[in-house]
């Protein structure tokens, strides 16, 4: 979050219009996060789309209906009592801010969704920093799963917010739907090209992702024109998102490290924040998870403004998964043209391409 914002303070309010006043039994007044570099490139105007339904959506109709959310990690205010008492900030997932949220939400507490005071924020320009977060963002909540199921279960709340903790909160947005998206589009339908016997209906391929991406948007109808490879972009980003469900689900290593996401600086449009003080340690363990400082400096940010004005960047990574699926893809692409299979071929074709282009690093900027 960017440090000029006033949105957290005037959250509060003053006592005459104060959310907190005569809510004993409030914990959280959680803002709205705006972004200072949305329309920064292709990838910051993608995530925007996302985030513009989580607030507008997710968080504004679990806050109006069943007075609970997920923490947002900033742009927040909590009551210190609420904090202690459900037991305080935990260090056993990546998303602490989530756990927290949880816990109260179990204890009794309510939260409060202030979607109209925005704090200003910063989007990750670089797919590799937007990659991470991601990782990050599907395997904390599938170990919160793991440890609080059981105290979900036991817990005094109604079993209707039990039932939308369990299905709504975790499983539908976190594991259903990336699931979907790769088993569907990255096993599934190319397979049929190469078996004359299976076939997938066009709603299947088309219509139902169209509608998805359709309603992901509404939020956000300047977007419109970015519909198609907000869907391209979703379902190649569902490649790590499945891979960061599972190793949560199941402890694997990866799922323990905890990478601050690198980002500019930006308090505005081209506006960089100078940073002073002192460096902290790039690595730092604790109990067990492995975090890594986000490296944004005026030195680190002076040079990749050098970079920028010289016209070199920085090699581009390689991400071997993306490429091999887009060789799958491709090639099945080719194999539905061979077949007079029209639709199939232009999907395959296109979201080949989309996993060619991130698997080479072609998109967003290329920060060091």
């Amino acid at each position: 979050m960017v440090h000029r914002s006033k949105g957290v303070e005037n959250a509060i309010g003053s006592e005459g219009n104060s959310p907190v006043k005569g809510n004993d039994d409030l914990a959280l007044v959680q803002t709205r996060w705006t972004f200072t570099n949305k329309d920064e490139n292709l990838l910051t105007r993608l995530q925007n789309i996302n985030l513009d339904f989580h607030f507008e959506v997710e968080q504004q109709v679990n806050g109006l209906f069943i007075n609970f959310f997920g923490f947002n990690g900033t742009a927040g205010v909590w009551r210190i009592k609420a904090l202690e008492d459900c037991g305080g900030w935990m260090e056993r997932t990546t998303v602490e801010d989530m756990d927290i949220a949880v816990r109260a939400h179990l204890c009794g507490w309510k939260f409060i969704y202030l979607n109209d005071v925005k704090c200003l924020c910063e989007l990750p320009e670089c797919y590799e920093a937007y990659k991470k977060q991601q990782h990050r963002w599907h395997s904390g909540p599938m170990q919160l799963f793991r440890l609080c199921f059981f105290d979900i279960i036991r817990s005094k709340i109604s079993w209707a917010k039990k039932a939308n903790l369990i299905f709504l909160f975790f499983l539908l947005r976190k594991l259903i739907l990336p699931f979907y998206s790769f088993t569907l589009f990255c096993i599934i339908l190319p397979l049929t090209m190469f078996l004359p016997e299976a076939q997938l209906p066009a709603w299947v391929v088309c219509y139902v992702p169209g509608i998805m991406s359709v309603l992901n948007i509404l939020p956000a109808p300047r977007s419109f024109p970015f519909i198609v490879p907000y869907l391209l972009f979703e379902n190649t980003m569902s490649v790590t998102k499945f891979n960061a469900m599972i190793s949560g689900l199941f402890k694997l290593g990866s799922s323990y490290e905890w990478v601050v996401t690198k980002k500019l600086g930006r308090s505005s449009e081209g506006d960089l924040i100078t940073f002073s003080g002192k460096e902290t340690d790039p690595l730092v363990a604790t109990n067990g998870l492995v975090r890594a400082s986000s490296g944004s400096s005026l030195t680190g940010l002076n040079k990749s403004e050098v970079t920028k004005k010289s016209g070199k960047s920085n090699r581009n990574r390689l991400y071997r998964k993306e490429l091999a699926l887009a060789f799958i893809l491709l090639s099945a692409s080719v194999r539905s043209l061979l077949s007079a299979q029209g639709i199939h071929f232009y999907f395959l074709l296109f979201q080949g391409i989309t996993f060619l282009v991130v698997g080479l690093d072609l998109i967003g900027e290329q920060i060091s």
